[in-house]
């Protein structure tokens, strides 16, 4: 291993050297020169990195974490924050330390075990769920603290940083440059900040860098180990400070953490590692743990295991609130009113002892709220629980609820699944609710006979479906990556409308007696007002998934799916069977889906997806309700639908057709638009371009464009549409994201 560092790194001081000597007879100024010296350190800097990044195979530690948070300014708004600890009065100052297990495994597994922790309050490390990623960095990465940070370190990092020598320490022969870097743009996924570079070697003996969100300011500082040590590639101390301000109030934070390592080992050659199981289980990512008697309040104890002495100010922190915590005690009234309090404004679990654990979003929430310029204003709410058994089985089941303003529709449904062989995937699940309301075949057939010349989809008034679903599925993975979903789904359709629908055409006018439209000549309508207002459907099916080269690991005896670097395509059949259920008939459903991700380095991503399906051997009444291809009526987020749908596609078109094609295309990345407005750059995380094209008939094609952005506080999109090459309409979507990244 040592020759391949040397190998390298005589690599490295040639390149440096040839460098040098072409520009050994340039004159530079002082600001020049220092600017020609930050880039040449910095090329060396990159060479290295993405070695840097995984000579670590794996390695044991020994982490303490020690942190203090002093609630400055306060008012009623901070009981209402999700995520934020319940403070106590009388109470500004908080601290709160953990002692854990570390292990480590390239490429990305952190498996952190809480041995002992004690404190002034259990609710300490829930003031920010993301605080653990600031003590798990590979510093030689690309990104920091799980892919939100753009590295100063990666390689075309220059495209975003400004890089200029600070000071040189030390001699000849021990010599270390302090490197500043600065972001070109105002940015909350790019840093400012320093790094102490050691010559020779051109590896990070210590870095320091802040960023900061709408709401969070943070600043952390690493130090690695040194040259030649078995650490020197790993973090050995970390000082984080975090200041929140949010409507008034203000906290700030301060975190010192240490490792002590053990059993370091770099990774070799890969001709000289055995292959021993499938190269696609990576074993693990990171999780956090803790044993049962984790929280203890027992000074002696923890004083065993303390690597830093607490000062005299801690000390003083634990006394106060030992005398405090045995003072008067909270009326039990008040209690229950504060625990009411939480559910209505922050996620909370529900312990039911032996009978698993409910976890529940807030009942009161704005960031529940989702808006369209399709489906208006929308609210949904949803609730968890879970059970575990023996071998990692585990039962779900998850109740939710949303309305939709403009339609004015009700959804609801329950989804539950036990995973009874977990390390197969295998699993049993039922769903029940009521779903998207469609219209039936037959008036499908009475609207192909209007002519285009007086089609307008917006002047349709069709009678929809209500719908009630049972869907019972049996999922098993054969081999990894090959899945096989074997379904039995059921409908009953109720009719809303008793049969009726009318077609206003540009040439009719309203019956005077009624005020109504009247009906086009060409919809026969007596023969829809003979149709029964009730129908059912009996239908199994079969889905077959396969994703090549599925990565995973194993989380105990369960198996959990990573993302692959190939696409992953469906086949999903369906038919519906008569006599099984009255008013039911006979149809069958196709469809294949092909969809893939591709990630193209520093958090730029580039998404397709293609979709086809028809049904066949149709007999009689029956509803197209395609699987892959359906309307979303409730807000989802960036991480969901937001760019695998069509915004502004109308609900008659997810059921006009018997067969449809569909294509969609998204690009991610952080500096696309924005940067170049450097007001509001620093605001903005992600930027997407969008572009969708549908082939039913009548619309050949329908393509949908669109832009968006991702913040920490909303998520918003820009859409046009376009019909027949035709320009039709302009939309938006809009969705809360604050407290949810």
């Amino acid at each position: 291993m040592k020759h391949l560092i040397y190998i390298c790194i005589g690599f490295g001081l040639l390149f440096s050297v040839l460098q040098e000597a072409g520009a050994e007879n340039v004159h530079y100024s002082r600001d020049k020169q220092l600017q020609h010296s930050a880039d040449s350190i910095m090329e060396r800097v990159f060479f290295f990195a993405p070695f840097y990044e995984s000579i670590i195979e794996s390695y044991n530690a020994e982490l303490y974490i020690k942190g203090k948070v002093n609630v400055k300014k306060k008012n009623f708004i901070i009981h209402y924050l999700p995520t934020m600890f319940r403070t106590k009065k009388g109470m500004h100052e908080y601290m709160m330390e953990t002692y854990s297990e570390l292990h480590f495994n390239a490429p990305n597994r952190y498996e952190q075990e809480v041995k002992a922790s004690m404190g002034t309050t259990k609710g300490f490390w829930e003031a920010d769920g993301r605080l653990m990623e600031h003590f798990h960095i590979n510093l030689y990465s690309s990104t920091l603290l799980y892919d939100k940070l753009l590295s100063p370190l990666a390689s075309d990092a220059r495209k975003y940083y400004t890089y200029f020598v600070d000071s040189i320490i030390g001699d000849s022969h021990n010599r270390q440059y302090k490197i500043r870097f600065m972001p070109k743009n105002r940015s909350y996924q790019l840093v400012g900040g320093y790094m102490i570079v050691s010559a020779d070697v051109w590896s990070i003996r210590e870095i320091r860098f802040s960023g900061r969100s709408e709401t969070f300011r943070f600043t952390n500082l690493l130090r690695m180990g040194e040259v030649g040590d078995p650490d020197e590639f790993l973090p050995v101390e970390y000082d984080v400070t975090g200041n929140f301000r949010f409507l008034g109030n203000v906290i700030d934070g301060s975190y010192v953490a240490t490792l002590n390592y053990r059993d370091i080992r770099q990774r070799k050659p890969a001709h000289m590692v055995p292959r021993t199981g499938s190269k696609y289980d990576l074993s693990g990512i990171y999780k956090m743990s803790a044993v049962p008697d984790a929280y203890r309040y027992d000074t002696a104890y923890f004083n065993r295991l303390r690597p830093i002495p607490l000062t005299p100010h801690e000390q003083e922190l634990y006394r106060n609130y030992s005398q405090l915590r045995d003072s008067v005690p909270i009326k039990k009234r008040k209690a229950i009113w504060g625990q009411f309090g939480d559910a209505l404004i922050d996620y909370y679990t529900v312990d039911l002892n032996n009978y698993g654990r409910l976890r529940c979003s807030p009942l009161i929430n704005p960031f529940m709220f989702g808006y369209s310029a399709l489906n208006g204003l929308s609210y949904r709410q949803q609730l968890r629980y879970n059970r575990l058994f023996s071998g990692d089985r585990r039962l779900q089941i998850a109740p939710g609820a949303g309305y939709n303003f403009k339609q004015k529709e009700f959804y609801w449904q329950v989804r539950s699944s036990f995973d009874y062989y977990p390390r197969k995937g295998a699993s049993l699940s039922l769903e029940f609710g009521n779903g998207n309301r469609v219209y039936n075949s037959a008036i499908l057939d009475e609207l192909k006979d209007i002519p285009d010349s007086i089609f307008d989809v917006s002047k349709l008034r069709l009678n929809y479906y209500k719908d009630l679903f049972l869907t019972m599925r049996h999922r098993w993975e054969i081999v990894n990556g090959l899945t096989l979903d074997l379904n039995l789904s059921m409908h009953r359709r109720t009719d809303t409308a008793k049969g009726k629908f009318t077609v206003i055409d540009s040439g009719t006018s309203s019956s005077p007696e009624s005020g109504a439209p009247s009906p086009s000549p060409e919809v026969d309508t007596d023969v829809l007002d003979k149709l029964p207002h009730v129908y059912n459907s009996f239908a199994p099916g079969i889905r077959l998934a396969w994703t090549p080269g599925q990565y995973y690991y194993m989380s105990g005896n369960r198996k959990v799916n990573l993302p692959s670097k190939y696409p992953t395509i469906s086949l999903d059949w369906e038919r519906g069977i008569t006599g099984v259920l009255p008013n039911s008939n006979k149809y069958e459903r196709f469809e294949v889906d092909f969809q893939h991700t591709i990630s193209l380095g520093l958090m730029r991503d580039f998404y397709y997806r293609l979709g086809w399906g028809v049904f066949t051997e149709q007999d009689g009444i029956y509803f197209i309700d395609f699987a892959n291809f359906r309307r979303t009526n409730l807000p989802t987020g960036w991480n969901d639908d937001f760019g695998g749908v069509f915004q502004l596609l109308d609900r008659y078109w997810y059921n006009s057709s018997r067969k449809y094609f569909r294509g969609h295309i998204t690009y991610e990345a952080p500096f696309l638009i924005i940067p170049h407005l450097n007001k509001v750059s620093q605001y903005v995380l992600n930027e997407r371009l969008y572009f969708g094209a549908l082939f039913v008939p009548r619309l050949k094609p329908y393509i949908e464009l669109g832009y968006g952005i991702g913040t920490h506080i909303f998520d918003f999109g820009f859409f046009a549409a376009f019909e027949n090459w035709k320009y039709k309409e302009v939309g938006v979507k809009f969705t809360f994201e604050l407290f949810n990244r």
